[in-house]
């Protein structure tokens, strides 16, 4: 059975995976900005240009054969630039601690199409030694054209210059950044539409007509939270707990434990007062004698 997904569900799921999707993407920027701002090497970049003309003829002037030769002359000149021959100097000109193969690796030439001038441009964590570089290469290599090829047409057109405040060409915390949001956003919403893939539980009415192909007779309404909680859990108030242990108050305290007070005690220990032992334990008197003693004497004169 094909499933059919419109873009109100598709809303719907975000949604409800809203806090993960704007989790994912903080945290994405957040690492990317740390890492860029506090862990990458700053590079640096100086570059010059070196000018390829033709010698001087006796017209002064140019031809344009003259100079489409210059312009195919250009590639063998990149190769000569980045030569070992010319590096290698170099390298021992500024006592570079380094070898011609990884010097290789920091230059890069290029040229503006049909051109005639050339772009040396050095990449180093350090703005000085990358403007050093630049510099001399292109005055070893203007020097060492005139032996290897027998030519003298390059010129110095822009040396390299150190200027101050310059930003770094690598790392771009700002580019980064907003890459690293794209993508954590993008991945915020997979992680979304996956966890949704991947759970079957039935949740809803429509699921079950989904998985089991029936038809729905009937619906069972939920129990509100406050009225379950109240009737399975009659406990847990404070009117139950009245009910249930009423010896916690004063009140019961006193209906169930009253020999505590004074009254209590006279009512139920009445022996300890003067009238009861009278009255149980009457004294012999001296009229009562006298009364016997008439009652003795009249008695046997009748």
């Amino acid at each position: 059975m094909e499933e059919k997904i419109s873009l109100q569900e598709l809303f719907k799921i975000m949604k409800k995976r809203l806090v993960l999707i704007i989790s994912t993407f903080v945290l994405a920027v957040m690492i990317t900005g740390v890492v860029s701002y506090f862990f990458l090497t700053p590079i640096y970049e100086a570059s010059t240009q070196i000018l390829i003309n033709q010698k001087e003829i006796e017209q002064n002037q140019f031809n344009t054969l003259d100079i489409e030769t210059n312009l195919q002359l250009i590639n063998t000149y990149y190769v000569i630039i980045k030569s070992p021959v010319i590096l290698s100097k170099v390298v021992d000109n500024l006592d570079l601690s380094t070898t011609p193969e990884l010097l290789n690796k920091k230059i890069k030439v290029s040229s503006e199409q049909n051109s005639q001038v050339i772009n040396v441009t050095v990449q180093d964590p350090d703005m000085n030694k990358a403007v050093d570089i630049a510099n001399m290469t292109a005055e070893v290599f203007q020097e060492e054209i005139r032996t290897l090829m027998n030519v003298d047409n390059v010129n110095i057109l822009s040396p390299a210059i150190n200027t101050k405040n310059i930003n770094p060409v690598f790392p771009k915390p700002i580019l980064n950044m907003a890459i690293a949001a794209i993508i954590g956003l993008m991945l915020g919403v997979g992680i979304t539409f996956l966890i949704e893939y991947l759970d079957t539980t039935v949740k809803t009415e429509q699921d079950v007509d989904e998985l089991l192909e029936l038809p729905i007779l009937g619906l069972i309404s939920p129990i509100p939270q406050k009225e379950s909680k109240i009737t399975r859990e009659p406990k847990i108030t404070k009117e139950s707990k009245i009910t249930e242990e009423p010896k916690i108050t004063e009140e019961s305290k006193i209906t169930e434990e009253p020999k505590i007070t004074k009254e209590s005690k006279i009512t139920e220990e009445p022996k300890i007062t003067k009238e009861p032992r009278i009255s149980k334990e009457p004294r012999v008197t001296k009229e009562s004698k006298i009364i016997e003693e008439r009652r003795s004497r009249r008695k046997p004169r009748r």
